[in-house]
């Protein structure tokens, strides 16, 4: 079975392309392709197939074999891949996720996409759609008890579930024992990701990231979009900020006229390889 790897900003991740391939147990084969020590590698599995509703179907699985319902880093290198795979000559695509079509606009240099950025929707506040085991409207700057400490948190759905707290030093964390606290919290059904946020000016945030599934992870497309809501919503920076995250930057733009985020960043590919099953 032919793959290939590629990454955004070091959130790496295995494409098949499966107008040419046909899969059988996906869980158990993002499972066996993402092990870093027996497997190619990887944060997760990224399939590209048709669809009836959009240009192109995205399928993204995490490392431990769960679905996720959008990743914006896998997203914007699968514009690059259909696009310099001549899969089309569009440089305006739509893209089906379990989140919703989503728009890709590509940046081109000599034949081949460089950079996406991608219409990631509006922000979901609502607790029961996020979603977060609260009754209020919003579930903004409110505390809850993690390793046996008060964090305040801002919850936001990207088309998946964002938990965003602030710490003045995000480097010094031990995120291997805080995220699995988050990750599993009781209050998230559906677990959550959680964005730990060091807010350097009103333009600019660093940012770690603990993936449910995955652990901490080089970088993540929906929750720098998250965080950068969330730090609006709190006051603490404008809405358009550069997220520097362990693998690189995202520029994100909360637009205030449509309410939609969008989120540009690099796009790579790594090689490609045969998976011999």
């Amino acid at each position: 079975m032919k793959f290939t790897k590629m990454h955004g900003i070091g959130n790496d991740y295995i494409y098949i392309n499966c107008f040419e391939e046909e899969l059988g147990d996906i869980p158990s084969l993002a499972v066996e392709m993402s092990d870093r020590h027996f497997g190619v590698g990887s944060d997760g599995l990224v399939l590209i197939s048709r669809s009836d509703r959009a240009d192109f179907r995205m399928r993204m699985f995490n490392a431990d074999g769960t679905e996720a319902e959008m990743c914006g880093n896998a997203s914007r290198c699968v514009g690059k891949y259909v696009y310099d795979r001549g899969m089309t000559d569009k440089t305006s695509l739509s893209l089906e996720t379990l989140a919703g079509i989503k728009r890709l606009d590509l940046h081109v240099e000599n034949g081949a996409a460089q950079a996406v950025t991608v219409d990631m929707g509006e922000p979901v506040l609502t607790p029961q759609l996020i979603p977060v085991d609260y009754t209020g409207e919003e579930f903004i700057n409110k505390i809850i008890t993690a390793d046996n400490r008060e964090y305040a948190i801002t919850c936001v759905s990207m088309g998946n579930p964002h938990a965003v707290t602030y710490v003045t030093d995000v480097g010094g964390l031990d995120l291997c024992a805080l995220g699995p606290k988050f990750e599993n919290h009781s209050i998230f059904p559906n677990r959550v990701n959680t964005e730990f946020v060091e807010v350097m000016d009103s333009k600019t945030i660093r940012m770690r990231v603990w993936e449910r599934g995955a652990g901490e992870t080089l970088a993540c497309g929906t929750g720098a979009c998250a965080a950068v809501v969330a730090s609006a919503l709190n006051g603490l920076t404008g809405r358009k900020v550069t997220v520097r995250l362990l693998g690189g930057n995202l520029e994100i733009d909360w637009n205030a006229d449509d309410n939609r985020v969008y989120m540009t960043g690099a796009a790579v590919t790594v090689f490609d390889g045969v998976w011999e099953r």
